[in-house]
């Protein structure tokens, strides 16, 4: 099912504008360590509130703590309405390796690292980020991180909280326990496991927010998007960058680049209308082998 594109949702206390920024790329190789040029990491995040992006995801575990002190230098005191979203529950070994970091104490030291890097007193959303495989989404218990999470809230150090990496079951079980202000999953035009989530999701007014929207083609896939592109006279990220936001009205994107350039690029496919019979190819690409 796809829509007509409307240009803002809600996510939290904030209306934002439909593509955002993610900051993960400006993190050194791997996301670990700093970039080879951090003036023009700061110059992105400029233009990218500059065009007018008022929604950007980062997390402390981002470097850790790179990207996080980079929006703070570039944007700090940020402007009215900019909505900065984290996220907890990962954490970084010395050589870079993705560990889980699910214990209370870890939780609040996350929500404390990110306020510090980011020169924040409140968090505007927190994902919690499940780490119950590398892999993906799987099955286990947030109740007990989640109440961390409500409790910081309580305190007033955060004022929403998201999920990340997550199951079906697990955004249904975590909404009975809390307010869920958005979802975080991998999801695009070839890996469509969460289309019935985002429905539910869209229906709930709660925002759905996709990563690697080009990530997981096959060569087959990959050569149907870019002969679509083509016949648009598009590139292939703007033109999945499109499909996403017709798919659904609650998709939120945060593209990441660290070029000026295809920043300017990704935030134009805003503006691309894909006509019936591209959309009818795209959405069958995920059938291709």
């Amino acid at each position: 099912m796809t829509h007509t594109p409307r240009h803002t949702w809600q996510l939290g206390d904030h209306t934002v504008n439909r593509i955002g920024y993610g900051a993960m790329q400006l993190a050194g190789p791997g996301v670990f360590g700093p970039p080879k040029d951090p003036d023009a990491a700061r110059a992105v995040l400029r233009a990218a509130v500059a065009a007018g992006v008022n929604h950007i995801d980062t997390s402390d575990f981002y470097g850790p703590h790179v990207t996080n002190r980079l929006i703070r230098e570039a944007l700090h005191p940020y402007p009215a309405g900019l909505c900065i979203v984290t996220k907890i529950g990962a954490r970084r070994d010395a050589q870079g390796n993705w560990l889980p970091a699910f214990s209370r104490q870890e939780l609040v030291d996350a929500v404390h690292d990110n306020l510090r890097n980011l020169g924040l007193d409140t968090l505007d959303v927190v994902n919690l980020r499940a780490m119950f495989s590398v892999e993906g989404p799987a099955e286990g218990s947030l109740e007990e991180p989640l109440s961390v999470l409500a409790e910081l809230r309580e305190q007033g150090l955060v004022r929403h909280i998201g999920l990340s990496n997550v199951t079906a079951k697990q955004v249904g079980d975590a909404r009975r326990m809390v307010p869920i202000a958005c979802v975080q999953n991998h999801y695009n035009l070839v890996h469509r496991g969460d289309d019935a989530l985002i429905d539910e999701l869209a229906a709930a007014g709660i925002a759905y927010v996709p990563f690697f929207p080009l990530g997981g083609f096959s060569p087959l896939q990959s050569n149907t998007l870019t002969a679509v592109a083509a016949r648009l006279d598009a590139t292939p990220m703007a033109v999945a960058i499109a499909w996403l936001l017709q798919r659904a009205p609650n998709i939120l994107l945060i593209p990441g680049t660290s070029s000026i350039a295809h920043l300017r690029q990704n935030i134009a496919a805003a503006a691309l209308a894909l006509p019936a019979d591209a959309v009818a190819e795209l959405d069958a690409i995920a059938a291709i082998a």
